[in-house]
């Protein structure tokens, strides 16, 4: 069986890492490089890093800074931001990156998809779709951080990057983004539905349940930023969690937290006799919110 990847996602503005609130909000917190060699020694399976205001700066993540990414990076890594034509596209691979994540040019250039899946391989490229809920219940998709709107729906934006050649497609919910309240299920579940390629979930994890739920949803994949920045989760107990539960996930580091319960929060303790036991936070299920 294949196993379910655990993507972690750094989101740079400005050069500084940051925890993003609904596309909207944006709170510091350190450099990217930290960033990325947490995830990488705690046992990510992938990292996704997106310069989110590249694209409004005309301009995509420069070769040095990718360089040094990668240097913290043992794992595979994507770069996206800006990215516009082909030779932006090989200038990130050859900077160390094996994927380039493109957002807007699926709209504004879709031939950069195109003929960058041809030269490089459709393994390269991940459309990164992002979408909004609208008050008729549609969920259409945005582009430029969310500002600009493109007029079509996830689903047909999809099924479009698809067409252009593009070999994953990375759907976050702007609603979704920063609140804890787990991924949007239909969301992810209408754009699993049209396209053959890999989908990766992203957007509200705020327990590894909500991690649990997407993959229900027939995702190859499932991503957080703010979950691994601002919880005690490491990557390697929310393994241990989804791997206690059945969930077929890459568990392969000396820590295993195997022995240790967890509570409805997904968190871990120990008592002062050495009995392991669970700290007491309470889950709040999604259809109780």
């Amino acid at each position: 069986m294949l196993k379910t990847r655990i993507i972690g996602v750094v989101l740079v503005r400005e050069g500084i890492a940051v925890q993003s609130i609904g596309f909207r909000q944006y709170l510091p917190i350190g450099t990217p490089e930290i960033a990325i060699g947490y995830l990488d020694r705690w046992g990510i399976d992938e990292i996704v890093v997106l310069e989110i205001d590249a694209t409004a700066s005309r301009r995509c993540p420069l070769a040095d800074r990718i360089r040094s990414y990668a240097q913290q990076c043992q794992v595979p890594l994507s770069v996206g931001g800006g990215i516009a034509q082909v030779s932006d596209v090989e200038r990130i691979i050859r900077a160390g990156a094996d994927k380039v994540v493109i957002n807007s040019a699926i709209v504004t250039a879709p031939e950069t998809i195109s003929e960058a899946a041809r030269r490089f391989g459709t393994q390269c490229i991940v459309a990164s779709i992002d979408v909004r809920l609208e008050a008729d219940g549609t969920r259409m998709a945005f582009t430029d951080s969310g500002v600009r709107p493109t007029g079509l729906t996830a689903q047909q934006l999809a099924q479009r990057a698809e067409g252009l050649g593009a070999g994953e497609i990375l759907i976050t919910s702007i609603d979704r983004d920063g609140s804890q309240r787990g991924y949007d299920l239909e969301l992810i579940q209408g754009v699993a539905d049209v396209v053959r390629i890999p989908v990766i979930a992203c957007g509200g994890a705020g327990h590894p349940e909500h991690m649990r739920a997407a993959m229900r949803c027939g995702v190859s994949a499932v991503a957080a930023a703010n979950f691994f920045h601002f919880t005690e989760h490491s990557v390697i107990i929310v393994k241990q969690y989804l791997k206690s539960l059945g969930e077929p996930v890459r568990l392969d580091s000396h820590a295993t937290y195997r022995s240790f319960r967890f509570n409805d929060a997904g968190r871990t303790g120990k008592r002062d006799d050495g009995v392991l036991e669970a700290l007491r936070f309470h889950y709040v299920p999604e259809e109780r919110i």
